[in-house]
């Protein structure tokens, strides 16, 4: 049959098609999505049905990096900085001395055992050092692995902030393999070049971005995402043309901009939300294609011993080493070390030597994969229930659909906030006056099966409700407490709040009543919603 464009569109649709159907169902199986694409891209190969002929991973690498840089973005955008900040000096200890002692222990290890010599085994290790974003992101962001505490953030900031340690050990050996003699400390100034440099642009870049996107004034809000996916190409650009590293400079860059006030703010967020995803299943159906699955057998015992070694005593032992100057229960150590997720940045890293011509580079390549295939049922299947064995799952929560299409002002500090109530919060069955919300807070929509009204004081707040609140970023974390703290646990006595606000004219200053008799706070959440609405306006408050 001759290959014509609608036949590579109709493929590449169907692709795409099967990857978000089969994403749907490896959530419900508690399969990481990146596997079910990495089969997809193995199945449309040419030793598999689809046939399709790909062997270049120069293409792959591109389409690796491309991809890769989208998703940091991504990530660093939807991270709050005062997550970021108690685990700040943590995640970035895990993201430099915890890959290069992963990347030592399992060296010594494809050395000792699996017979590499020293160079090509330390290569192995420096590929497979760094945990991948794009896998701790899909499922960290997930109700089925919400954690406690400060974990989310610090298992998130390691992922993003690890791979330039991982590119400039890869890089490095790859240069110490095909020169021979040089020194492997040389290293050392080249990487503090490439952090220096890249955190410098990340961090001028976004400012800037953030700076031109509030002043251009774009006629059309549809242009505004089109602009950022250009600076984010710049960013990477121009920060590796100067010799910074890319990928640190756009995470950076995307934390900042996340983290500013700027116009069309929530709309970015939902934007790259789709970008995130399409850049994972472009980049794990393209290194799936460069797969060749006959020439994984030879590859699955080394691939296992490296992964069990990798998953059980390199990552544990360097996780452990790295944290002990700071006091982290054992538990939480325990689960940090567990979540060393491999996925996207491994296989592109493993194309490098395939793209320099080092020798057995074909051999490190498919051991990568089968690491990555091994991680993924591992990791990816048992973090969840690993959390709760270990007492660190946070409660569920399920992301609504009310906070959609509202927005707030970008000049303002309010924060739209959207919670769905477990059936065992403590706030189950109190009315809204009881609840104890904290100053600045109030609830603006609320959802009871498939009805929405707004609340008033005497509204009843029942297991599964969806609540909408207006808050600020300071106050998210004691609202989430305040509703979703299970009724075992002691609750904290805070004081009641109200805010009366007038949207035309912006925020009013907050009210504060301390310890308000119920008649009097009642009375306020009524006086916002008049009764004589009631009947003619369904979604009118009760």
């Amino acid at each position: 049959m001759l290959l014509t464009l609608e036949l590579v569109f109709i493929g590449i649709a169907v692709l795409f098609l099967i990857s978000i159907i089969a994403n749907k169902f490896s959530e419900r199986l508690g399969v990481p999505a990146l596997l079910i694409f990495l089969i997809v891209g193995m199945l449309a190969g040419s030793e598999g049905p689809g046939g399709i002929p790909f062997d270049d991973p120069t293409l792959a690498q591109l389409i690796g990096i491309i991809a890769l840089a989208y998703i940091l973005f991504s990530g660093g955008l939807d991270t709050r900085w005062e997550e970021i900040q108690p685990i700040l000096w943590q995640g970035i200890a895990l993201s430099t001395i915890g890959v290069v002692l992963t990347a030592v222990l399992l060296g010594a290890f494809a050395v000792l055992v699996l017979g590499f010599s020293p160079l090509t085994g330390l290569l192995l290790g420096a590929v497979v050092s760094s945990t991948d974003a794009a896998a701790v992101f899909s499922i960290l962001r997930t109700a089925r692995a919400r954690l406690k505490g400060n974990l989310r953030p610090l298992l998130e900031f390691e992922s993003g902030s690890n791979d330039p340690m991982a590119v400039l050990l890869t890089t490095g050996i790859i240069g110490l393999i095909l020169t021979p003699g040089s020194s492997i400390f040389s290293l050392v100034p080249t990487f503090a070049q490439q952090m220096a440099v890249g955190g410098l642009m990340g961090y001028g870049l976004g400012m800037f971005t953030v700076w031109f996107i509030n002043r251009i004034k774009l006629e059309t809000e549809g242009l505004y995402p089109v602009l950022t996916l250009a600076m984010v190409l710049l960013v990477y650009g121009l920060t590796t043309t100067i010799g910074g590293n890319g990928f640190i400079a756009v995470y950076l860059a995307g934390l900042i901009i996340g983290n500013s006030v700027i116009v069309h703010k929530k709309s970015l967020i939902r934007f790259y939300d789709g970008i995130a995803w399409l850049m994972q299943i472009v980049m794990f159906l393209a290194l799936g294609l460069l797969v060749f699955p006959s020439q994984l057998a030879s590859a699955f015992v080394p691939g296992l011993l490296a992964a069990l070694f990798l998953i059980f005593i390199a990552r544990p032992i360097a996780v452990l080493l790295t944290l002990l100057p700071w006091k982290m229960p054992m538990n939480e150590k325990a689960l940090v070390s567990w979540v060393g997720l491999r996925g996207a940045v491994p296989i592109i890293l493993a194309t490098y030597p395939l793209v320099a011509g080092v020798p057995d580079a074909a051999v490190i390549f498919n051991i990568v994969f089968f690491i990555v295939i091994f991680s993924a049922l591992v990791h990816g299947t048992s973090i969840p229930s690993v959390a709760r064995w270990l007492g660190l799952a946070g409660p569920l929560e399920e992301t609504g659909q009310l906070s959609r299409e509202f927005d707030v002002n970008p000049d303002t500090p309010s924060e739209l906030l959207e919670l769905v109530i477990p059936p065992d919060a403590s706030a189950v069955g109190k009315q809204v006056v009881d609840l104890g919300l904290p100053t600045g807070t109030l609830i603006i929509l609320m959802q009871k099966g498939d009805e929405r009204f707004v609340p008033v004081g005497s509204t009843v707040i029942g297991a599964k409700d969806t609540l909408l609140l207006l808050t600020t970023d300071e106050m998210t974390e004691s609202v989430r407490a305040r509703l979703l703290t299970p009724k075992e646990e002691k609750e904290t006595p805070q004081s009641t709040a109200l805010t009366v606000q007038d949207c035309p004219e912006g925020t009013a200053g907050p009210l504060t009543v301390e310890e308000p008799p119920e008649e009097m706070t009642e009375s306020l959440y009524e006086q916002e919603s008049p009764e004589d609405n009631t009947e003619s306006d369904p979604s009118s408050p009760r």
